[in-house]
């Protein structure tokens, strides 16, 4: 509560407030629900945010403050949550903007802006909160075809970006390749080794599972930790 918090929908007070926060050294991450409705907050951001520096001889700065909005059209917005202003304020000396192309970019980029000693302007392109879905599939031999397959017709048809692993060889097999992918989405599945997939998915839960294995690579026990 002390560090997120809603505001009323008053963009010119949204940045106003983050560019304060954002002189007193503190960390500041100011949102607009839609890049559209930034507008009335132009004045405080091409006055004010990029200027600050430059008008107190480098006294004072507001350069951890990052705006961040969703961005772009996405096929049904409509006239106001459709538009792309980002052109408005790449013309604007003592800003930086940036516009991503996918969600690992996103990341990054995002992290990148709230660590730079700039004030930021965060565009997000809406399109990316679908392109977020990630599948993880795993397969050897000549089934390998057909998942890359299934892959291109999973983007086409249903826009879900997969992940293809091809195992190659089957002792010893890439574990530290499958873990890492699988500590991040996690797959439901089981095949092959089934001790390094209870391994991996167990890695992925970590914080609520507790597991025990046997010499002979069987599972013996599995506890769920409920907080204990």
């Amino acid at each position: 509560k002390d560090r997120v918090f809603n505001t009323p929908l008053c963009e010119q007070g949204i940045v106003g407030f983050g560019i304060g926060i954002a002189v007193t050294g503190a960390t500041a991450i100011a949102e607009i629900q839609f890049a559209d409705y930034i507008f009335p907050a132009f004045d405080q951001i091409v006055n004010e945010a990029a200027k600050y520096r430059y008008r107190s001889g480098d006294l004072f700065n507001c350069g951890s403050l990052t705006i961040r909005s969703p961005w772009g059209c996405v096929g049904h917005g409509a006239l106001y949550h459709s538009q792309s202003p980002e052109a408005f304020f790449a013309h604007c000396p003592g800003i930086k903007v940036v516009v991503p192309r996918s969600p690992f970019q996103a990341k990054g980029l995002l992290l990148s802006c709230i660590e730079d000693k700039n004030p930021c302007i965060f565009f997000e392109p809406k399109i990316l909160y679908r392109a977020a879905v990630i599948l993880c599939l795993f397969s050897s031999f000549f089934q390998v075809h057909v998942i890359r397959e299934v892959a291109a017709m999973a983007q086409e048809k249903l826009g879900v970006s997969c992940e293809v692993i091809d195992l190659r060889t089957i002792i010893p097999w890439d574990v530290d390749t499958v873990c890492k992918t699988v500590t991040c989405q996690a797959p439901l599945s089981m095949g092959f080794s089934r001790r390094e997939y209870w391994k991996c998915f167990l890695q992925a839960f970590s914080s609520h599972v507790r597991h025990c294995f046997l010499s002979n690579g069987q599972c013996s026990k599995l506890w769920l930790n409920r907080g204990r």
